[in-house]
């Protein structure tokens, strides 16, 4: 029996012990950008989500602790109904299936995103937790030599002595600084169009696991410059200024102006962008996932359209658009030849 079949097997177990002699089914929805799967378990007129996550791969403590952070800071999150934790089996209250990321055509677009903005002063707050990881100056560097290893070194294959290496070693050191020196606050880490749900016209969260103390701007980023979706300018620039608003009136910014939280806002997101960039390409080398490489483009011109803004990062915008871009162009066509 393989591990994979092996697994399958535990979930009869599992979901007999909730539902004992009731009837059920289920069936597989998707895996996320991680180890985890997840199927539907319907059970009369009531359905569940069972969440497979591999206890040899992940790490289930601070889904579970951090859900009842969040909880208990009255943030909408999926109810954890039952679980076995040494073998990473959970079932969950099921919250639908509609995503912000099934509504972004829709009329109600901006409403949604102003709705969604005023959580961000309620997640800010949220209480640290033994279970978030120390969001650091090494952890943050760490998160861009994603983008040094995995997509120009290992996919595009360049040879580091014709790259610019003292340049980048600068950047790194200049965007570490900027995180840093904001105010520290609760962040989701993940918060875009894809991990926020709308449930009875109540906003739920997703994927928040990953939770640390970080910039007070970064979850405002995700939202507003997500690598699924841009939005127009024109509602960006409401959307950036409300997400201000609520931050500075929450007294999470330590009294900084718009202009120093834009600042903040432009640099926190040129260090999520070029992780994402980066872990989009380990998603396909390591994991064998090729379903994100349509996303690397989009996120490489976010950090053109910010580095282009700041003298000091002319250099950047230069390398991404006559450089890297032109190579990951040429790279995903070869592999849609």
């Amino acid at each position: 029996m393989t591990k994979k079949q092996n697994r399958k097997s535990l979930y009869e177990g599992f979901l007999k012990s909730y539902f004992g002699n009731i009837e059920y089914q289920h069936r597989a929805i998707t895996s996320d950008a991680s180890f985890r799967c997840y199927s539907r378990v319907v059970s009369g007129e009531h359905s569940y989500i069972l969440m497979d996550s591999d206890p040899d791969k992940l790490d289930n403590q601070p889904f579970v602790a951090l859900n009842s952070c969040f909880a208990q800071g009255g943030l909408r999150v999926p109810s954890i109904l039952h679980a076995d934790m040494d073998n990473g089996l959970m079932l969950l209250e099921d919250l639908g299936s509609e995503h912000l990321a099934d509504r972004l055509s829709t009329t109600t677009r901006q409403q949604d995103y102003l709705e969604i903005i005023a959580l961000l002063a309620n997640i800010a707050s949220t209480p640290v937790s033994e279970f978030m990881k120390p969001y650091d100056a090494e952890f943050i560097g760490m998160e861009l030599d994603i983008f040094w290893q995995w997509l120009v070194c290992d996919w595009l294959e360049l040879d580091e002595s014709s790259l610019p290496v003292e340049q980048w070693l600068l950047l790194k050191k200049q965007l570490v600084d900027a995180m840093l020196a904001q105010p520290q606050v609760t962040m989701h880490r993940d918060f875009h169009s894809r991990n926020i749900m709308n449930v009875s016209g109540e906003w739920a969260l997703i994927d928040y696991q990953d939770a640390v103390q970080g910039p007070v701007t970064y979850d405002a980023v995700s939202l507003l410059r997500d690598c699924y979706f841009k939005l127009p300018q024109d509602e960006f620039n409401v959307l950036q200024k409300a997400s201000f608003v609520v931050l500075r009136d929450a007294n999470l910014l330590a009294g900084m102006t718009f202009e120093q939280y834009s600042r903040y806002f432009d640099l926190t997101g040129m260090q999520r962008h070029l992780k994402a960039a980066g872990i989009f390409c380990r998603l396909l080398l390591r994991d064998g996932k090729s379903g994100y490489l349509q996303n690397i483009l989009p996120t490489l011109d976010y950090i053109h359209d910010v580095a282009k803004c700041y003298e000091s990062f002319q250099w950047l915008a230069t390398w991404i658009r006559h450089d890297i871009m032109p190579k990951v162009e040429a790279k995903l066509s070869s592999l849609t030849v």
